[in-house]
């Protein structure tokens, strides 16, 4: 009787229900919360699914993230900017420049979408954040995750890389949320219904030369943006050059989402509650949406200068798609203007400055790392 009686109570006692803190039980509600968004709501859920499962069971069974540890071994590969690496390496074979190409003025409005990022960036220093950290928070305005975490990690800012990332992809999941307010905000209807020209076609020739050009313009500006821009720029020219379909399909397909697994577990795996509920969580977590809301605020902004310009050519809603959220900013550009005229279509257009956002993030994010000496 003894010995069941013992058996039993080191099972009990084995369980985690006498071994977590109000703090997991909170970050496992939270888990359930963003597991709801993802499938029901559909915010994100390629991203959103695996960072909340990794949260899940982190707060469950925190040994799983320690040394030796399951998910440790997948958050290695976080640190030492590889996956973020590979994630653009994805994201270059799975999008058309092309849009760009046809309009490099769409270059500007990506380039005023980062204006956020160096806002947040003084804002968090003035919240006494150190220089560094505060770099690595502020590239949440670009909601660039991956951009995220590759300079949380250069910048040896891990502790913050969770919060970090965390907040950066709720923020891409919240685009067609948090935008649109803004965008309506800040414009009237009449500029709303503005009707773009149809783009120029773009050869074939073109589309082979602007991930070279780039790649040799960007990283010999700032080489430290060599992993991002050089794998994004390589998967682009996976696509265009047709001559290598397998390494296209496979960066844009079976790698893309094998990558997107493990960096999105490893990632939700840091939320455990001891290291998250902080009160630099939520000033990390309010730093982000200041960041988010100042880029979109500064591309429609500059979108509405250079609809003067032009005298009337260029709709300023496509400012907003000037975050790297790829191809979701885009999308709300298109189904903002939609609601102010049905006919009128606005996706094309606002790729240019969605695409121009990615490389404009990892360029803020390269100069960061030049300012501070990281290579």
């Amino acid at each position: 009787m003894d010995y069941i009686t013992t058996t039993l109570e080191n099972l009990l006692g084995q369980t985690a229900f006498f071994s977590l803190s109000w703090g997991n039980y909170l970050m496992i509600a939270v888990a359930c919360v963003f597991l709801y968004l993802a499938i029901r709501k559909e915010y994100e859920p390629l991203l959103l699914v695996p960072i909340s499962f990794g949260m899940l069971l982190v707060n469950m069974y925190p040994p799983i993230m320690e040394e030796g540890g399951l998910l440790h071994f997948f958050y290695l590969l976080d640190e030492w900017s590889i996956l973020p690496s590979l994630i653009f390496l994805g994201v270059g074979a799975m999008t058309d420049f092309g849009p760009l190409i046809a309009n490099p003025k769409s270059f500007l409005l990506g380039a005023a979408a980062q204006f956020g990022i160096f806002t947040a960036y003084i804002f968090a220093i003035l919240l006494g954040f150190n220089d560094m950290a505060a770099a690595a928070i502020s590239i949440i305005g670009g909601a660039d995750g991956p951009t995220s975490i590759f300079l949380a990690g250069k910048l040896g800012q891990t502790q913050y890389m969770g919060p970090i990332a965390v907040a950066a992809y709720s923020y891409m999941s919240l685009v067609p949320i948090i935008q649109p307010p803004i965008m309506k905000l800040l414009t009237t209807e009449e500029e709303r219904k503005i009707k773009m020209e149809q783009l120029r076609p773009v050869s074939k020739l073109e589309k082979i030369l602007f991930p070279v050009v780039v790649t040799i313009v960007v990283v010999m500006l700032l080489p430290s943006t060599a992993p991002l821009i050089g794998m994004l720029m390589l998967g682009n020219l996976f696509r265009e050059s047709g001559v290598v379909k397998q390494l296209t399909e496979t960066a844009s397909n079976a790698l893309m989402y094998i990558v997107v697994i493990l960096l999105g577990t490893s990632v939700g795996a840091t939320t455990s509650a001891e290291a998250f509920l902080k009160l630099d969580t939520l000033k990390i977590v309010a730093l982000g949406l200041i960041a988010f809301a100042v880029g979109t605020a500064a591309g429609v902004l500059f979108g509405k200068l250079m609809c003067k310009l032009s005298g009337g050519k260029i709709n300023p809603l496509i400012g907003s798609a000037g975050v790297s959220a790829v191809p979701m900013a885009a999308r709300v550009s298109q189904k903002v203007g939609a609601e102010a005229d049905p006919t009128n279509f606005l996706l094309m257009h606002a790729m240019g400055p969605n695409v121009a956002g990615v490389i404009g993030t990892a360029v803020a994010a390269g100069v960061f790392m030049a300012i501070f000496g990281v290579h």
